[in-house]
């Protein structure tokens, strides 16, 4: 109890919800911001985006869905023109792109979770290292990923490159969500291992390295923390999903926006079963 409220009182917290009325079941809003300013990539780039963007939920029912948000999808933003998803982001902040994907989905968020490239680092540390698979060789410049097909422990930047690479990924954006869910669920594994565990000392770096690369919403608490890291576990595991909404195209032309990624027109039937736990393997292609 003690670890638990230290741990609280060293969070960072953001305004990110909105006023919608609650829908049933759990939602978070995780995102990944690209911002440079904890030095992990020093190219010059400045501001920040909403690289990625994860909606999970568990449902009434139990079911519980990892949703990887394609971040050039083409949504509709409050009081703005239609523009990508994370163009609210860039606009509004977190409050913006809660809104944002409240319209796209219809669910609403109920905690909201924001990391840092250097969050990923951290934390992929503190659990000494994650095992990430690919099946190709990787030699990407930008993301810094030099990798050889097959599975190998990963240490935090190895995992961060492994999870920002998208040019040498012949699926692009889908290829890199599908890695960043896979880290994210590597991640929770190993922090569910008895040697971190039941480890005080491993618990602490793990802790220390959480509450210092998270923002959170104003209502999210360590333990709330604690229920999505369950969350996770949940979707990776024998009758969760993971997987992206379905798309008509990752290249329709916007015009002025550019190249954005379309939904299907069954795209809201699609959040609506999200919301009742009624999905099935059919609705990931499976």
């Amino acid at each position: 109890m003690g670890l638990a409220l230290w741990a609280n009182g060293k969070l960072t917290r953001v305004e990110a919800l909105s006023s919608a009325s609650n829908t049933p079941g759990a939602t978070y809003l995780l995102v990944g911001s690209d911002s440079r300013a904890d030095g992990q990539i020093p190219d010059g780039t400045e501001g920040q985006r909403a690289d990625t963007i994860i909606l999970l939920n568990r449902a009434p029912n139990g079911q519980t869905a990892m949703i990887s948000l394609p971040r050039d999808t083409l949504v509709g933003i409050p009081e703005r023109e239609s523009n990508k998803l994370n163009a609210s982001y860039a606009f509004g902040g977190p409050q913006l792109l809660v809104q944002t994907v409240e319209g796209l989905t219809g669910l609403t968020v109920d905690h909201y979770v924001e990391i840092g490239m250097g969050g990923v680092v951290n934390i992929v540390d503190a659990v000494g290292g994650v095992e990430l698979c690919l099946d190709y060789d990787v030699s990407d410049e930008l993301s810094e990923l030099e990798w050889q097909a097959g599975c190998h422990v990963s240490d935090g930047r190895t995992a961060l490159a492994f999870a920002r690479m998208r040019y040498s990924d012949p699926m692009g954006d889908i290829g890199r969500a599908e890695r960043q869910r896979q880290v994210i669920g590597a991640v929770v594994r190993a922090a569910a291992t008895p040697s971190t565990f039941l480890n005080p000392f491993r618990q602490v770096d793990l802790i220390n390295a959480g509450v210092g690369s998270l923002a959170v919403g104003e209502d999210t608490s360590i333990i709330g923390l604690g229920r999505l890291a369950l969350a996770f576990r949940a979707a990776n595991a024998e009758g969760g999903f993971t997987g992206a909404p379905p798309i008509a195209s990752m290249g329709h032309d916007a015009g002025a926006i550019g190249s954005v990624v379309l939904l299907a027109d069954s795209a809201p039937d699609f959040f609506a079963r999200l919301q009742s736990g009624d999905l099935t393997p059919a609705d990931f292609g499976q």
